[in-house]
C-alpha cells in the first residue's frame, strides 16, 4: 500500500516570525502523501474493491454525499457541469493530483477514472478542475529538471483533460516540483538554489514544452508556469521562459505563490494571473465558530491589502479533519484524533472570505487521481486532508459551490 505522507511542515503560530519562517525551510505543499491585484507583469508588493492506495474502503458514500444523491447518471451525455464556467464567474474547483503508478494503468482505466472524478465533482457543484502532476529535480542545487516514472505523459494528460473539458469544466494544468530528492536536507521547492540558474531555466523550458502543447491541444484555460518557487521569484529567467510558453500556449499563463511570500513579499512574475496556495494558521480552539476563522483569514489577507481582491485566486487550500488543525493547516504530517467538524468549518470560512472579498474562487487540496472519491476513507491510513467521503466536508463544499456568488467579474482570461 502506498504511503501518502505529504512533505509539509508544521507551522508554529505562537510567534509571527516563526510562522512565516517555517515555510522557507520545509514548505507547505502535500505533493507526496503527501495590493490586491495581479496585472500583466504581476508585481504584488508591500503592503487521492479492496483497500485503495489511499486506504479508502469500497463502501457506498453517505446518503448525503454528492456522489450518491446529487450527481447525474453515469451515461456520457449526463456528464455535464450544471453551469459551465464563463469569464467573470467564480472558479469552484479541486486540485486533482496524479502520479503514474509503478505498474502503468491502462488507457481505459485512466479514462474511467477521469469520468469518475468528473461525475463526483459535478455532484459537488464544481465548475473547475486543476490537474496537478509531478516533475523532478536531482537535489536542492541541481540545474536539471526531468519527468520521472511517476510523471504522466503529455498524451495521458491530454486524455484526462479532454474528459473534463467535454464535461464543461474550466481546466488548469499544473506541474509541481516533487520534493522527494530534497528531503535529506529538509528542503522544499521554495528554497532550491540551482548552481546555474540559466541552466535551470533552460532545463525547465525544455521540460514544459510538450506539456504546454498538451494544454494547447485540449484548449485548457490555464497553465501554471510555477508553484511555490519562492527562491526563484523575480529572476530574469522567467521573462524568457514565459515568453516561450506563450508562443506555444495561447491561454492564461499563471503562477501560484506560497502564502508566506504573498503576505510578506513582493511577487514579481511576468504572468497575467496570480494564485495563492493559502494555508494561513489561525490560533483558535477547535470549538471556534466560523466567524472566528473568517476573522483569522482576513487578518492575514489584510497584511497585503484590505478590501476586495478581485484578481486573486485561492489556487490551493485545505486542512486536516482532526483536532488542532486550525493552528497549522499546513501541517500534513500530523495524524491527531479525528474531528470532521474542524475541516468542514474551515471550508465554510474560506468560502465566506472568498465571497466577501470578491476573490476569483477556490481549489481544494485534493483528490488523488487513482482514488475512488465515492468511498469512505480508512482513517487508519488515509490522509487527514481527504475530504471525499467525509459528509460534513462534502456538504460544506457543495454549499459553497452552489451559492449565489456571481464572481468578481474581472477574470483576466477565459
Amino acid at each position: 500500500m502506498r504511503s501518502r505522507l505529504p512533505l509539509l511542515a508544521i507551522f508554529p503560530v505562537t510567534v509571527l516570525s516563526l510562522v512565516l519562517g517555517a515555510p522557507f525551510v520545509l514548505g507547505n505543499h502535500p505533493v507526496r502523501w503527501e495590493a490586491g491585484s495581479a496585472l500583466p507583469k504581476v508585481v504584488i508588493g508591500g503592503s487521492e474493491t479492496s483497500a485503495t492506495p489511499s486506504g479508502k474502503k469500497s463502501e457506498s458514500s453517505p446518503s448525503d454525499s454528492p456522489s450518491s444523491s446529487s450527481s447525474p447518471s453515469s451515461s456520457t451525455n449526463a456528464l455535464q457541469v450544471a453551469k459551465p464556467w464563463k469569464k467573470g464567474m467564480p472558479q469552484w474547483g479541486v486540485q486533482l493530483y496524479w502520479e503514474e503508478e509503478t505498474k502503468k494503468r491502462s488507457d481505459t482505466f485512466i479514462e474511467n477514472q477521469a469520468r469518475k472524478h468528473a461525475k463526483y465533482l459535478i455532484g459537488l457543484g464544481a465548475n473547475s478542475v486543476s490537474l496537478s502532476f509531478p516533475y523532478f529535480i536531482g537535489g536542492r542545487t541541481s540545474d536539471e529538471l526531468s519527468a520521472g516514472p511517476k510523471t504522466p505523459s503529455p498524451e495521458r494528460l491530454e486524455q484526462v483533460l479532454k474528459v473534463f473539458k467535454d464535461a464543461g469544466f474550466r481546466t488548469t494544468l499544473r506541474p509541481i516540483l516533487d520534493e522527494g530528492n530534497l528531503k535529506q536536507n529538509n528542503g522544499w521547492r521554495g528554497n532550491i538554489e540551482p548552481a546555474s540558474r540559466s541552466a535551470w531555466f533552460a532545463s525547465y523550458t525544455k521540460l514544459l514544452k510538450p506539456y504546454l502543447k498538451a494544454a494547447e491541444a485540449t484548449k485548457t484555460n490555464t497553465f501554471v508556469i510555477g508553484t511555490e518557487l519562492n527562491s526563484l521569484e523575480g529572476d530574469p529567467g522567467w521573462d524568457t521562459l514565459v515568453a516561450s510558453a506563450e508562443k506555444t500556449f495561447p491561454g492564461e499563463v499563471s503562477y501560484d505563490a506560497n502564502w508566506d511570500n504573498y503576505v510578506t513579499g513582493r511577487i514579481d512574475m511576468p504572468v497575467n494571473h496570480l494564485g495563492v496556495d493559502a494555508y494561513f494558521p489561525v490560533k483558535v480552539p477547535d470549538t471556534a465558530p466560523v466567524s472566528d476563522l473568517v476573522e483569522g483569514w482576513n487578518t492575514w489577507l489584510d497584511k497585503k491589502a484590505t478590501g476586495p481582491l478581485p484578481n486573486i485566486l485561492v489556487s490551493e487550500t485545505g486542512i486536516g479533519a482532526m483536532k488542532g488543525a486550525y493552528h497549522a493547516p499546513g501541517d500534513f504530517y500530523a495524524r491527531r484524533a479525528l474531528n470532521p467538524k474542524v475541516q468542514a468549518n474551515w471550508y465554510k470560512a474560506v468560502c465566506e472570505v472568498v465571497q466577501d472579498r470578491k476573490m476569483q474562487g477556490i481549489y481544494w487540496w485534493s483528490l488523488w487521481f487513482d482514488d475512488d472519491p465515492n468511498t469512505k476513507p480508512d482513517d487508519k491510513v488515509a490522509s487527514r486532508l481527504d475530504f471525499a467521503g467525509r459528509p460534513l466536508s462534502e456538504k460544506a463544499i457543495k454549499s459553497c459551490f452552489t451559492s449565489d456568488y456571481a464572481g468578481p467579474g474581472t477574470d483576466t482570461a477565459s
